[in-house]
């Protein structure tokens, strides 16, 4: 274990804080806590240039499913620099992008089977956002123009993105930008009252739902979800059972169902589209538009996509050119990154990965039994490839510092982990060895006591 407080600092670090904003950063705080420079990454670590190496435990803000410098990936996009690195995709086609679009089609049965491309994540939001309210506008029902989302969701930050999202740290500054959305209730399993089950969360939350779209279902135009884990809020777990009961609430209210698996879709929970684990009517209950992005790629290249049905995408088939979807990115389907997503799925079928994902997840929640044991440890949960705990901190001014603390502290560690203010999770690769789950168990225990023992 090495700290990185009596080392001189890569002179990348000075030259960054002149040069650039950091993202989800008060700037003013590196003036304390230095930048780390970054020199190369290889499988779950990522090295500085002063040599030191970091377990990536949250898959570099959870894109990196299958390691750094990944040599299948590598060796995809090699060979398609040589092809074609990118070309407009309006007027235009391309083999990775068309494959791409069938393979993930097949992935629901054909039940999605249209494919419209961005770059990220907030920009797949509002084009499902768009898609929505346009979908029925072009069925003649102009007065559904609302949208509702849920308590302490989050679903990027552009406007349209931050109108749905319900975390006022991203949210409160943007306020008078924003176009007003219903908030319901969460289905967090955490808000079990005494002898209630997670699936009775759910059920209660549903009804909030219900109660929404009853009062406002002619003007509502769709609602948002994250699928069994709303990660920004602090990884809030939910039952299945809730997207069972909206499923069925959308269809016999007519409220589009978009579903938000940028973060947890590709594997994460543990199926390959969270929403699998839901069914309706002993069918799966696929959303009306799926959103997907950050571990679609394999954590290489900016890509994101909106996944939809035949029946809104013949919304908008028509000579009138106003009744085409009118929305475009200038990178929109990028050979390369349709090619690492294309090299992504491969991997996900050679090694059979989700079913080693589940073995590996057996093991790591094995080996984190003490920390779940912790007297300072609350609501310890896992979901597929997603581990979560809240910490404990009678002190409220030390509560206020426990994330920067402890992520300091992991680095001394040679952890990467970035708590979510008390909630401390890990979202590591698929790529895990036994002595690397050892390690970030143990490493991580230890990490967590350091921290906690200073308040």
């Amino acid at each position: 274990m090495n700290s990185n407080s009596a080392t001189p600092q890569s002179p990348w670090v000075e030259r960054s804080l002149r040069s650039v904003w950091h993202p989800c950063t008060q700037m003013q705080h590196h003036e304390n806590v230095p930048l780390i420079a970054l020199s190369h990454g290889r499988g779950a670590w990522l090295y500085d240039h002063e040599g030191r190496r970091y377990l990536d435990a949250i898959s570099s803000w959870w894109v990196n499913l299958f390691g750094h410098a990944n040599p299948r990936i590598n060796a995809a996009l090699k060979d398609q620099l040589d092809r074609l690195e990118h070309a407009m995709l309006a007027g235009f086609t391309h083999e990775p992008v068309v494959q791409l679009s069938e393979r993930l089609s097949n992935l629901t049965d054909g039940v999605l089977g249209h494919c419209f491309y961005a770059s990220d994540g907030a920009s797949a939001v509002e084009i499902a956002l768009k898609m929505s309210f346009h979908a029925w506008r072009n069925s003649g029902l102009t007065d559904k123009q609302e949208f509702v989302c849920v308590q302490g969701g989050y679903h990027g930050e552009t406007i349209g993105a931050l109108a749905v999202t319900d975390v006022a740290l991203f949210k409160d500054a943007y306020g008078p930008l924003l176009r007003a959305a219903h908030v319901v209730a969460s289905p967090d399993a955490r808000g079990a009252q005494e002898g209630e089950t997670a699936q009775d969360v759910a059920r209660r939350a549903a009804s909030d739902v219900e109660r929404l779209f009853i009062e406002r279902g002619n003007h509502i135009a769709a609602i948002i979800i994250e699928p069994l884990v709303q990660c920004a809020t602090g990884m809030a777990m939910h039952d299945p059972l809730y997207l069972s009961l909206v499923r069925a609430l959308c269809d016999r209210y007519q409220v589009h169902l978009i579903l938000d698996e940028i973060a947890v879709g590709c594997g994460r929970s543990g199926t390959f589209f969270a929403c699998e684990q839901a069914v309706t009517n002993g069918n799966i209950a696929w959303p009306d538009f799926l959103c997907l992005s950050k571990g679609i790629s394999g954590g290489y290249l900016p890509l994101s996509l909106v996944m939809t049905k035949d029946e809104i995408y013949q919304k908008f088939y028509s000579p009138d050119v106003t009744r085409g979807f009118l929305h475009s990115h200038s990178y929109t389907g990028n050979p390369l990154a349709c090619r690492a997503a294309l090299a992504t799925l491969d991997i996900f079928i050679e090694d059979d990965v989700l079913h080693n994902n589940r073995v590996r997840a057996a093991r790591l929640t094995q080996a984190l039994a003490p920390l779940a044991q912790h007297e300072r440890v609350r609501h310890f949960r896992q979901r597929g490839m997603i581990w979560a705990f809240d910490a404990v901190e009678p002190d409220p001014a030390a509560s206020a510092s426990f994330s920067k603390r402890f992520f300091s502290n992991a680095v001394e560690h040679e952890l990467l982990l970035r708590p979510i203010g008390r909630t401390v999770y890990m979202m590591p690769p698929y790529i895990l060895g036994d002595d690397e789950i050892d390690l970030l168990a143990t490493r991580t225990l230890a990490v967590f006591e350091q921290t906690i023992k200073a308040n």
